[in-house]
């Protein structure tokens, strides 16, 4: 196994403990004993109706001590090591006190529907780890590396950042990177959640086990095999599922108190109906086992472990990270989001908006001549001028005769003996621009753009207005949240006149402009006492001070490492419709909770009231006290559906 794998897996052992031989071997073993112990439960009452009762005993007995075994067990060992009685050792005293009244087909029962909801909530909790799993099992192991034009079959952990791989059709991708040769389509559902292929071209970034499903293509190793985005959603998975919610703390806590109480209560119970009501030691006895049965807060235990670990499971496989219970019960309570802008709100690179050229000239060759100069530059304005030609032209780039970058003003080049400027209005010449431009320039700049005039021998040829635009889906997202009630703001650290023209394009709430990362954190601080609890999403370095200031960071998921460490959310299809979704499994969540919690008091507090007017006997306490522990499971389980 790989250096990487062996790392996760490490990781995965750590916070439950270690399955045993028997669990690796029959990973249904627990509910296997259960339904074994529920066939010698129906073959023991069927015998002790033929009057053979130490048969019928003998045959419970076995019953007892296999469906019984694993949760005694863990009863015990939880017992000795954290010194307080639990659960499981009421349900151990009830059934033994049952057996020792001479109940032992009612005490038998017990300890089979017990079985059979430890069985259920195994499941549970197996099926919320299902992605991991998956994820581990189509991790590739080797990759196929080139070294000075030598393929060679090597692991991925020996990959090193620099290294070149080449990745054939039908092959998962071995590492993160990126394609400098070759074009393809790659099915990235396991990262991003997405069904549809996307396709991939020189430049695009390419992610570890996704699935390269048209052309090969060759790529440079971005991250070594344990610090790739893959490792990171299965650590983030995990973190988050060992990670228990304020809610399942106080229920545990609660446990133990609660626990003393029934048993105090029980004792009791023992001996006072013999002495005050006149009940036979039989009948004390045997109300005393019922008590015990009925009180045990079981269902009130598994109200929420079951419910948070389905919806963070859910959460993960439509790409939303919770790092933990806490942040997922915490979001729905959210009343204000303050979004960053670049990369967030925008897709955090400018891009052609505007392309305006001088009549009589071929749009093709001005459109050619001006790529091939900005091709030689790596300012993120000249390559946004490249992306827009290559999107509009079949370009054969070529490179100038002669090329000076001036510093803060633009480029000069000589193509054909003919000198070309592209640059700001000042280089080009002003007036010229001036002249140009007439009142579009002026239109333009007032909507947030940035100018890039380009002049050739006879005067100003063309003008190009470029902008960081918002993601398509922003606006979308944004009215969503605003129709549930929840503020949006942006924090930006751009002027207050393209702020205002970014929000109101995105129709947000309101906006500050010209944010330092310090003045970001001072501002949140400022909303919270405004709106309350408050969210902030980012992907910046700049946005980790704010995103770990906020009640729930939420980071976007191709956003900086410490972005993704700081926040408390990470949405990995770098989608902000994500963010409702994120809202409404918390809300649904904490719905299922409540539920859950009401439901089992109720059934608690029925089930005893009935026992002390003698209307129920063991069996009918057993049925609606376990009944309602799988009932109270089953709900949770709701939330691993879409």
């Amino acid at each position: 196994m790989t250096q990487g794998k062996t790392l996760i897996l490490r990781k995965l052992a750590q916070p439950t403990k270690p399955p045993s031989f028997l669990m690796k071997a029959f990973p249904h073993l627990e509910l296997i004993a259960a339904m074994t112990s529920g066939i010698l439960i129906l073959c023991g009452w069927l015998i002790s109706r033929s009057n053979n009762s130490t048969l019928s005993i003998i045959i419970l007995l076995f019953a007892f001590l296999i469906g019984g075994f694993a949760k005694a067990k863990e009863g015990i060992e939880e017992t000795l090591k954290d010194k307080e009685l639990n659960v499981e050792m009421l349900m151990i005293f009830a059934a033994i006190g049952s057996a020792a009244i001479g109940y032992w087909t009612e005490g038998a029962i017990l300890i089979f529907i017990f079985s059979l909801s430890g069985a259920l909530e195994t499941y549970t909790m197996n099926k919320s780890h299902k992605e991991i799993s998956n994820l581990m099992n189509i991790q590739p192991e080797n990759a196929l590396k080139i070294t000075n034009g030598i393929e060679e079959l090597v692991s991925i952990s020996d990959l090193l950042v620099g290294d070149r791989i080449l990745v054939k059709a039908g092959e998962r991708i071995p590492a993160d990177g990126k394609i400098t040769k070759g074009h393809t389509t790659v099915n990235e559902a396991t990262i991003t959640g997405e069904s549809i292929p996307a396709d991939k071209k020189v430049g695009d970034n390419i992610f570890t086990g996704t699935v390269n499903l048209t052309g090969s293509f060759t790529a440079e190793v971005k991250k070594k095999s344990n610090d790739t985005l893959f490792h990171k959603i299965i650590e983030l998975v995990q973190n988050a599922q060992s990670e228990k919610s304020p809610s399942q703390l106080f229920i545990e806590k609660f446990e133990g108190i609660y626990v003393k109480i029934v048993l105090l209560i029980v004792l009791l119970m023992m001996f006072l109906p013999h002495f005050v009501l006149g009940w036979s030691w039989t009948d004390t006895f045997y109300r005393a086992m019922i008590l015990l049965v009925v009180a045990s807060p079981c269902a009130l235990v598994a109200a929420i472990m079951p419910a948070s670990l389905s919806a963070i499971s859910n959460g993960a496989r439509n790409g939303i990270l919770f790092k933990g219970g806490a942040h997922l019960e915490n979001i729905s309570n959210v009343k204000a989001i303050a979004f960053d802008k670049t990369g967030t709100l925008t897709k955090g690179h400018p891009e052609v908006t505007d392309f305006i050229s001088r009549e009589n000239t071929d749009y093709g060759q001005v459109l050619q001549i001006i790529a091939s100069i900005e091709n030689e530059s790596n300012h993120p304005l000249a390559q946004a001028i490249v992306r827009y030609a290559q999107d509009k032209i079949e370009l054969n780039l070529f490179s100038p005769d002669n090329l000076e970058d001036v510093v803060g003003w633009g480029v000069k080049a000589m193509i054909a003996g003919e000198e070309w400027l592209v640059g700001k209005q000042d280089f080009v010449g002003e007036q010229d621009a001036a002249t140009f431009a007439s009142g579009t320039g002026n239109l333009l700049e007032q909507e947030g753009k940035t100018i890039v005039f380009v002049k050739d021998k006879y005067g100003i040829v063309a003008m190009i207005g470029l902008k960081d635009v918002i993601r398509s889906e922003t606006k979308t997202a944004l009215t969503s949240l605003n129709k549930m009630g929840i503020k949006t703001i942006m924090l930006t650290g751009d002027s207050e006149n393209t702020a205002s023209i970014i929000a109101k394009e995105a129709n947000l709430d309101s906006f500050i402009a010209e944010c330092l990362p310090e003045t970001k954190v001072n501002h949140l601080k400022q909303l919270k006492e405004k709106h309350g609890v408050i969210a902030m999403v980012g992907d910046g370095i700049n946005d980790a001070p704010a995103l770990a200031t906020a009640d729930v960071g939420i980071a976007m998921g191709q956003g900086s490492d410490i972005a993704l460490e700081t926040a408390d959310v990470v949405l990995m299809k770098n989608e902000l419709t994500r963010i409702e979704q994120a809202i409404r499994l918390s809300k649904k969540m904490n719905l299922i909770i409540k539920q859950n919690i009401i439901f089992s008091i109720t059934v608690i507090l029925i089930l005893i009231t009935s026992n002390f007017f003698a209307l129920i006997d063991l069996p009918f306490g057993v049925i609606g006290h376990e009944g309602s522990t799988i009932l109270v499971i089953l709900n949770g389980l709701r939330l691993l559906r879409s």
